[in-house]
């Protein structure tokens, strides 16, 4: 079944998450090979595909996992989480209906 991993940045994170960002990358393109990610990126704090030093408000990915449990394990040792990035993480459930 599909999950989204919905997460919400500390305010003023930018510098850890670029500083752990090739590790995040790296589990999302684990989850990429095994064919498992749907999609995956950041919110930009502002209206803007670049927002430079305004950062992000926090990120999406929608993958495939056996169980809700298994999601949230995977969420849980992102290491957006151990450095300070993520204040917050909400894993549920997901439905793709369209395209």
């Amino acid at each position: 079944m599909l999950y989204a991993i919905i997460s919400e940045d500390y305010e003023n994170s930018l510098e850890k998450r670029l500083t752990v960002r090739p590790a995040h990358i790296e589990r999302l393109q684990q989850l990429k090979s095994e064919g498992r990610l749907i999609l995956a990126g950041p919110h930009p704090s502002i209206d803007s595909e670049d927002p430079g030093s305004a950062g992000f408000s926090g990120s999406l990915v929608v993958a495939e996992f056996t169980s809700l449990e298994a999601a949230q394990a995977w969420a849980d040792q992102d290491p957006y989480i151990s450095a300070g990035v993520y204040a917050k993480v909400v894993v549920k459930p997901f439905k793709k209906v369209l395209p």
